[in-house]
């Protein structure tokens, strides 16, 4: 982004969040060889599929090449380049993507523009859901938030609509199914706390997005955990299908363990 951009987009009410905070070198995960070769769901000649935990950066940072997924399976497949092609956020747990090469990579990426890619996650919300909804609310940047990164439903914002199916609901939480026929940063995120059911544990989007600065200052303690209840949003990518563009067979993962011991300790069977 150039000079001229940076200053048209900053508010001073952001100011707090602006410029992003540097990473805390306690916070760095290094990944280790065993525990990459654990999370593989499926390689190929032309494919590497990853069931990626919730701590683990996808691209690639200071800290060294194990210190995030692509630079990880850069070292592990012993190729100069690995092609992230649908990627998740750091504290997002789930199925991986990635192209051993070019060719591959972009024809994956133009299945994805074009909605040929099938993904569903799953989620435990705040607050009880009893019954499938739909949302189809434009995404832009949350303006009025001191989070630098955060987005919000706006008008003019990019098209997203996103599905919700609730598979339990009891104990003041659920546990849903999520489906989105668009891919915006933050999307199901943001939509479900736009509905009223916030991810639990996202400190974004949240009981309030300054928890996030806190985290970014202080670390994990135990305000925060009174507060967000798990150290990490409960969002798990549990499939992508790339059948309709002849990848088989369907890659998956199942919830993550500590996804599932909240949901055990909650009551949350679906």
């Amino acid at each position: 982004m150039s000079a001229p951009d940076e200053k048209a987009r900053f508010n001073p009410r952001r100011a707090c969040a602006w410029p992003p905070r540097p990473q805390r070198t306690d916070t760095v995960r290094l990944i280790t060889v065993e525990e990459l070769k654990s999370w593989i769901v499926h390689e190929d000649e032309r494919l590497l599929v990853i069931n990626k935990p919730g701590d683990v950066v996808c691209h690639p940072s200071k800290a060294g090449p194990w210190s995030s997924l692509v630079g990880a399976t850069r070292e592990y497949t012993g190729l100069p380049t690995m092609h992230l092609v649908f990627r998740l956020d750091r504290e997002t747990s789930g199925v991986v993507v990635l192209a051993k090469d070019a060719v591959m990579a972009s024809r994956l990426q133009t299945a994805m523009m074009n909605r040929r890619v099938g993904k569903a996650y799953l989620a435990i919300l705040t607050g009880e859901m009893r019954g499938a909804m739909e949302v189809d609310q434009p995404l832009g940047d949350d303006l009025a938030s001191p989070v630098f990164v955060k987005s919000a439903v706006c008008v003019g914002g990019k098209p997203a609509v996103t599905r919700f199916w609730p598979l339990a609901a009891t104990a003041g939480f659920t546990l849903a199914r999520v489906q989105t026929e668009t891919g915006r940063k933050h999307q199901i995120r943001v939509h479900a706390h736009w509905l009223g059911f916030p991810l639990v544990g996202d400190k974004i989007y949240g009981p309030d997005d300054r928890l996030y600065l806190d985290f970014i200052d202080k670390g994990w303690n135990e305000a925060l955990a009174a507060r967000l209840l798990l150290p990490r949003q409960a969002l798990h990518c549990a499939e992508i299908d790339l059948q309709a563009v002849g990848v088989v067979p369907v890659f998956t993962a199942p919830l993550a363990g500590d996804l599932q011991s909240f949901c055990l300790s909650h009551g949350l069977t679906g």
